[in-house]
């Protein structure tokens, strides 16, 4: 059995994200608003001096300062075998490169399978550590980010070398 899942909350330029992890490695990384995720389990402890979760506070910042573009850390999201296979091959597009749904389908042998791998990605647990950001649509088109749509689009221009712009853009979107 393993040791009860910690969490902590961590401040991101682009908004609070909520971390989990348990003794085999990191299970979660969300922004607040996931789709998915609406708070941490009942169950799972707080433990905000958790040296795991400070590693992963410490690489998300300096991620986000442009210092890191990938991450070091245990991993251990909780998914299906298929899902898990999706989330294998989302990790393998870096910094800056975009990926269509259809091409992650074909990389893990089930090409057919592109609303099932957006299915999968849509539950990604492990925002920006697995960068489902960095997945298209097969026009190259913006679709599903269980963050929302415009953390994706900042995400995307940071890679690209733009400077964040959430802030800035939540005020420009709440002003229209």
């Amino acid at each position: 059995m393993t040791d009860p899942t910690r969490w902590t909350h961590h401040r991101s330029p682009l908004g609070r994200m909520l971390l989990a992890a348990d003794d085999r490695g990191v299970v979660g990384a969300w922004f607040d608003g996931d789709k998915h995720v609406h708070g941490p389990d009942p169950a799972w402890r707080r433990d905000d001096g958790d040296a795991l979760l400070q590693q992963v506070a410490a690489q998300l910042d300096d991620w986000f300062a442009g210092r890191r573009r990938g991450f070091d850390l245990p991993l251990a999201p909780r998914g299906t075998d298929f899902q898990q296979a999706v989330w294998r091959e989302i990790a393998r597009v870096g910094w800056g490169a975009t990926r269509s749904y259809g091409e992650v389908a074909a990389a893990i042998g089930r090409p057919r399978a592109v609303r099932a791998v957006g299915a999968a990605t849509g539950r990604n647990p492990l925002t920006l550590i697995v960068p489902c950001h960095r997945l298209l649509g097969r026009d190259g088109a913006l679709t599903g980010f269980a963050s929302g749509l415009d953390r994706k689009r900042a995400l995307l221009a940071f890679e690209a070398g733009a400077p964040l712009l959430w802030q800035r853009q939540r005020s420009v979107e709440a002003a229209a």
